[in-house]
């Protein structure tokens, strides 16, 4: 499983972030919804990202989505889980309309 480690910066300070994923879901993530998870693990760190829980998908172990734009300009939602110190990335995909809306009603 490849880990990336990628700066964030909160509050001012500079923290490193730990990404995980499975590669072959990243190939069909990419496929199905144009979007690697490389780009995805950039909307983390960002002051303006908003992360919410996902009990719909969250049987097993609790999972978020994150919505920001990505560093290719791009507002995506990501849903992921916190396993120890990394974050592991289940699915990217560009935000829906409705989503949209939400994303940008939300006070930042």
């Amino acid at each position: 499983m490849p880990a990336e480690t990628t700066s964030a910066c909160f509050a001012g300070i500079l923290v490193a972030m730990e990404f995980e994923w499975d590669p072959e879901k990243d190939q069909r993530n990419q496929a199905k919804h144009g979007v690697s998870f490389d780009e995805a693990s950039s909307v983390f760190g960002d002051r303006f990202a908003l992360t919410i829980d996902d009990p719909d998908h969250s049987w097993e172990e609790h999972r978020f989505l994150t919505t920001e734009h990505s560093n290719r300009q791009r507002l995506i939602i990501v849903a992921h889980v916190d396993r120890d110190e990394r974050v592991r990335l289940i699915d990217a995909r560009e935000v829906t309309a409705a989503e949209r809306r939400i994303y940008e009603e939300e006070p930042k």
